[in-house]
């Protein structure tokens, strides 16, 4: 009797274990984990990056991405070092100036098969030719920057000068009469941070053409023309010559010449866009300020080096990155992200919104016009550009402002430091 018990007791177990598996259901996938390393530091857009993120992992269970936060001041290096190591992250945050190297030495897969169209037709071809590398798409762009004048508009009006508007931006000429107008009674038209010069230098030198490398005869030259030299004698000529500028900003960061622009020392101050954001939260209360259209020379070009989301070539889950990627850069995400980090959405449709649903909408307006302007710089698709820069560059360009080296022995510096580099 008790082994017909136990008999019926386990067929009665076997029963409730089958119908528990049969509610239960098939077997749960297996979970894709992508790593996702990422530099993104300003709060707000930490907390966009995690709201995107923590989004996608509720919709997506069975393809899961873990951020590995990388230090902003390092991102080189961390990612160099996780590459060779055969640690990168399956997804990577970079901008469109530091690929080359990663793309030649094939740490970065290539995109081109794998990029949605949808997203493929949202962000512009100029945009796209700065991580396309003989026809191989390493990159997908997410937002860039421009370099804008921001004034104080209580001493513009006091002064009579009217601000200008997108359909009528300033020109340089213009810029520098205003600049000299304004320096009065020991203040400055313009307090500029040069600190770190090659990057402002460069790009401002695309009003005029100025392309710094060219391809002669197979090879990237660099080569100082008019459209080069055209910026550099501007600014320069504005501190020593016009004396509208502090020579004091060329040993200055951009952030640290803020205060003295708040102060009322200077009327104006050129800064990167997403310096909107300092104004914001640094400026006194009831500071009266706003940011221009970019300034013009013969067109308001500036160079396009966007951020950038990659692929890692060591990743086993290429597909899945892409379709976490797509995601993250919908219009909706990327407005998320560029008005944390106050920089212009690669997307025009991102852009849109943008203006729509944030305050300080002049500015973002003024941003936003930049899109048409943006266009290939050389230089950025270039391996060597990132040492020739920090090697040569920033301390040559740091000399001539300072006014302890001429623009021929410039020239020469930055001329042979080229040559020497590229080898």
């Amino acid at each position: 009797m008790r082994k017909l018990l136990r008999v019926g007791a386990a067929l009665a177990l076997c029963a409730a274990v089958a119908a528990g598996t049969a509610q239960a259901g098939p077997k749960k996938q297996n979970v894709v984990n992508l790593t996702f390393a990422t530099y993104v530091w300003q709060p707000t857009t930490v907390a966009a990056m995690n709201d995107i993120v923590a989004a996608w992992n509720k919709s997506h269970a069975s393809i899961q991405v873990q951020i590995v936060p990388v230090d902003v001041n390092s991102v080189h290096d961390k990612l160099l070092t996780s590459f060779v190591g055969g640690t990168a992250a399956d997804i990577v945050h970079d901008e469109a100036a530091d690929i080359p190297g990663f793309t030649q030495q094939g740490y970065l897969a290539n995109l081109t098969p794998l990029i949605p169209k949808e997203l493929k037709a949202e962000i512009p071809k100029p945009l796209w030719d700065t991580v396309n590398f003989s026809h191989k798409i390493t990159g997908v762009p997410i937002m860039s920057q421009t370099y804008n004048v921001f004034a104080n508009m209580d001493q513009l009006k006091a002064a009579g000068v009217k601000a200008p508007t997108v359909a009528s931006p300033w020109t340089w000429d213009k810029f520098r009469a205003v600049a000299k107008q304004l320096s009065t009674n020991g203040n400055y038209g313009v307090c500029w941070g040069l600190r770190s010069p090659t990057a402002t230098i460069q790009t401002m030198s695309l009003n005029w053409g100025g392309q710094w490398n060219y391809l002669q005869k197979g090879r990237w030259v660099l080569n100082v023309g008019a459209g080069e030299q055209k910026m550099l004698t501007t600014i320069h000529d504005m501190i020593y010559v016009d004396k509208s500028v502090d020579p004091a900003g060329v040993g200055l960061s951009g952030s640290a010449v803020l205060p003295s622009f708040f102060g009322g020392k200077c009327a104006m101050t050129i800064q990167g866009n997403y310096q909107a954001q300092g104004m914001i939260e640094q400026s006194p209360q009831g500071f009266n300020w706003a940011m221009f259209p970019p300034l013009k020379g013969n067109t308001q070009d500036q160079a396009a080096n966007p951020q950038t989301l990659s692929i890692s070539q060591q990743s086993q889950h290429k597909s899945e990155a892409m379709q976490f990627i797509a995601y993250a850069l919908n219009s909706d995400n990327m407005a998320k992200l560029a008005t944390g980090d106050w920089l212009i959405p690669a997307a025009p449709s991102a852009a849109t919104i943008v203006v729509k649903t944030t305050n300080h909408r002049g500015s973002w307006r003024n941003a936003i016009s930049a899109v048409p302007s943006f266009v290939k710089a050389n230089w950025v698709s270039l391996v060597p550009y990132a040492r020739w820069k920090a090697e040569i560059a920033t301390p040559a360009f740091r000399s001539y402002l300072s006014n302890q080296l001429s623009l021929p022995d410039l020239i020469k510096q930055l001329t042979d430091g080229w040559t020497s580099i590229r080898g």
